[in-house]
């Protein structure tokens, strides 16, 4: 058995298959899984990587030698394990490793209801019984059915955004080859938009482009298309489809931050004085807009479990973060990127004007999106950052998540380390456009000299 500490990160599980993760690996996991939450049952799905069946099916094999039942829903978007968890109050369980290279795969993890499971809410105790080993149980072995959620998970996400009203649209949606060629067709089906679609061929191998829309050279595709079909707007799908960026219809990327901005503001519009979560990553646009509105910003740490946790302490009807994860507590407080798509077709689609001029109160500051750096030490690096702006007038710290160093003036960035992969990643902010520019140069001279 390989070092779990290795794949156990902060709230999911993530490795190099065959050298990390493997089927006597997800076995293991499968079954300190099922001593964790106790049965009598346990869903799992899993994401269309070339290795992921065989791992689902092993972690299942690991439940089952415990004495619990699988529910198997096949292929899913990891929302929609989240729906089926949510819908069946089951643990759960989604082989994915998102939008990491197809070399990767992974588990999320949540009990039912789908709460999460973090590194303080059970992935520790999961990776220590993994590694001893689980016997088995005495008994009966569990069971494994199989059943299909994805129209119900469609169904239910219509309740909640209602688009059969809206102006008629064409959207052109990027799967990236991801889970979202699974979903999309489902959801859309019968409503006046008109989907133009770019990858929705299931393939974990990712011919076309990596699954990260994050990263802008993902982007590219969608954004051409969208002006060559004449589109009123553009999604795209990270691999699992839990994620969902959002294009104009010039073909300009609208920030996840204006996007959170505007759930928010439609959410609040159905209970004012709510809480929004957000993460300190997102735009200061997004809780002057909550204040602006009614409503109760808070700030939290990057991560689903950090957010879904602080959801449930808050009780708040939604939350953002700079990545595009969008949390809802009509889905069980889990993230969702269709459902934000939804809320901003139907944003768009309720009104005559275009998703630009709809979106631009939203955009206040210019930011420059999340840039990565692969660093040999990443805490020597924070360390560099901190020291260089130590002592500057105005300058304070913050080491919520990562560090957050605001200049005072409308300019602020953040450095964190990469939970999954050995990167730093650097948010910067500020005013306009030249100033964002120089800091971001100021900040990677640090990082990667």
């Amino acid at each position: 058995m390989p070092d779990l500490s290795a794949i156990v990160k902060a709230y999911d599980i993530r490795g190099v298959v065959g050298e990390q993760l493997d089927a006597a690996v997800a076995r293991a996991l499968g079954a300190a899984f099922a001593k964790l939450v106790g049965g009598p049952s346990v869903v799992i799905g899993h994401d269309m990587r070339d290795s992921s069946p065989e791992l689902s099916g092993a972690f299942a094999e690991g439940v089952t030698s415990q004495g619990v039942d699988v529910v198997s829903i096949g292929l899913a978007s990891t929302d929609m394990l989240y729906f089926a968890s949510g819908k069946l109050q089951l643990p759960g369980a989604m082989f994915t490793a998102s939008h990491n290279p197809a070399k990767y795969n992974g588990i999320k993890l949540c009990r039912a209801g789908a709460a999460p499971v973090g590194q303080d809410s059970g992935l520790a105790e999961i990776r220590d019984w993994a590694q001893q080993g689980v016997p088995a149980a005495q008994g009966r072995q569990g069971t494994v059915t199989q059943r299909d959620m994805l129209a119900d998970y469609a169904a239910y996400l219509r309740e909640l955004v209602d688009l059969s009203g809206i102006r008629p649209l064409k959207i052109a949606v990027d799967a990236g080859n991801g889970m979202g060629g699974h979903t999309v067709p489902e959801v859309f089906a019968g409503l006046p938009i008109e989907v133009v679609p770019m990858y929705f061929e299931l393939d974990g191998n990712f011919p076309n482009h990596e699954a990260n829309p994050l990263d802008p050279a993902n982007l590219v595709d969608l954004q051409r298309k969208v002006v060559e079909v004449g589109a009123d707007a553009g999604l795209a799908f990270d691999g699992d489809a839990d994620r969902c960026f959002v294009v104009d219809a010039d073909g300009n990327p609208v920030s996840p931050s204006a996007v959170t901005a505007l759930v928010a503001s439609r959410e609040l519009a159905k209970e004012p004085g709510a809480t929004v979560i957000h993460n300190l990553i997102t735009s200061r646009c997004v809780p002057e807009i909550v204040l602006e509105r009614g409503g109760k910003p808070v700030r939290t740490r990057v991560g689903h479990s950090f957010i879904k946790q602080r959801m449930a302490e808050t009780d708040a009807i939604f939350g953002g973060e700079h990545s595009a994860h969008y949390y809802f507590r009509d889905f069980w407080r889990a993230d969702t990127g269709m459902l934000a798509a939804m809320h901003v077709l139907a944003a768009l689609g309720e009104q005559d004007g275009s998703l630009a001029e709809l979106t631009a109160e939203f955009c206040r500051y210019e930011a420059s999106g999340e840039i990565n750096s692969t660093v040999a030490d990443q805490a020597a690096s924070t360390e560099a950052v901190r020291a260089a702006f130590a002592g500057r007038e105005g300058v304070s710290f913050d080491e919520m998540d990562g560090l957050t160093v605001d200049l005072g003036d409308g300019r602020w960035f953040n450095l964190r380390a990469s939970n999954t992969e050995p990167l730093l990643r650097l948010n910067v902010e500020a005013p306009d456009a030249d100033a964002v520019a120089a800091l971001r140069d100021e900040v990677l001279a640090i990082v990667r000299r």
